[in-house]
């Protein structure tokens, strides 16, 4: 039968290790906790080990990484009255681990309803042309003015990302058939460009095909010209070495073949008289010598 003392002694043991599991909290990076003692806030209790009395002390735990939520999709009204749908996401992290706790009771479902109104303000203000190309710009409102509701909840809006946004069907149709035409038009305005530069490079070489011809017929007129120039001077520079004598040898070799033809009459120039006479004159003063 065991006695009562050891019985006493391992209850004793047994709540006292209860106490101390109770007591001894090990609190990683990433976790805070905020302590209410007897109801009031009492502090915040970083990474580590930490001592959390039982019964008095009552632990919240707080995650501080950043984590993300999910907005569904929303219809919303644009400036100029076209209904369309969007869905974002929100990343947020708690920077007031007490002000989360103290400030508000479900983070998420105000968030999301604080989301919902927000998104339906800002887009009211913009035109359906506008929502559509100025994506960046919703976010950063979106983050704005969401940053500044859950600032006195100790959160902090970090990131706002609009995921999808649908126009109207009508809309998306007159956007697809704009599309098409960009499209063709882009087309016909590459073929354009390629007959002009090819039209252009077909111009520029008849150009130089004929800039090339021209060169040349000048060239082969300016030989020409230089060889008649180079004939006549050779011309000239021989008749300087004819005399007297010589020009009668020719008239006297022409009068042979004169007199070898069948003609009967001859028409002399006068100076071919005159040179013939000097020509004889020199022979019979040579043969008197």
């Amino acid at each position: 039968m065991i006695p009562i003392t050891s019985m006493f002694m391992g209850a004793v043991l047994f709540v006292f290790v209860i106490l101390a599991f109770m007591t001894i909290k090990i609190v990683p990076a990433y976790r805070r906790i905020v302590v209410l003692r007897l109801g009031k806030f009492h502090g915040v209790r970083a990474d580590g080990v930490q001592l959390i009395w039982p019964i008095i002390d009552s632990p919240i735990w707080v995650d501080i990484r950043e984590n993300f939520l999910e907005i569904p999709q929303q219809t919303c009204i644009t400036k100029d009255n076209a209904p369309i749908n969007i869905d974002f996401l929100i990343y947020w992290k708690v920077v007031d681990p007490a002000n989360s706790v103290l400030q508000v009771r479900n983070f998420m479902g105000a968030a999301q309803g604080i989301a919902m109104t927000t998104l339906r303000a800002v887009i009211g203000d913009l035109s359906l042309d506008e929502v559509l190309a100025k994506r960046d710009q919703i976010n950063q409102v979106l983050r704005s003015k969401l940053d500044e509701v859950t600032e006195r909840w100790g959160v902090k809006i970090t990131t706002v990302e609009i995921r999808e946004i649908q126009p109207p069907r009508e809309v998306q149709d007159a956007m697809n058939k704009q599309m098409a035409a960009e499209r063709n038009r882009r087309a016909v305005v590459l073929q354009a460009d390629g007959e002009r530069e090819a039209a252009i490079m077909v111009a520029q070489g008849q150009k130089q095909s004929e800039i090339l011809k021209a060169e040349g017929d000048r060239q082969a007129a300016i030989l020409r010209a230089e060889g008649y120039a180079l004939a006549i001077s050779k011309i000239f520079e021989e008749a300087r070495k004819i005399d007297d004598k010589t020009m009668a040898l020719q008239y006297l070799e022409t009068l042979k073949k004169l007199g070898e033809g069948a003609s009967t009459k001859w028409i002399i120039p006068m100076e071919m008289a005159s040179l013939v006479s000097g020509f004889a004159q020199n022979i019979k003063t040579a043969a008197s010598k």
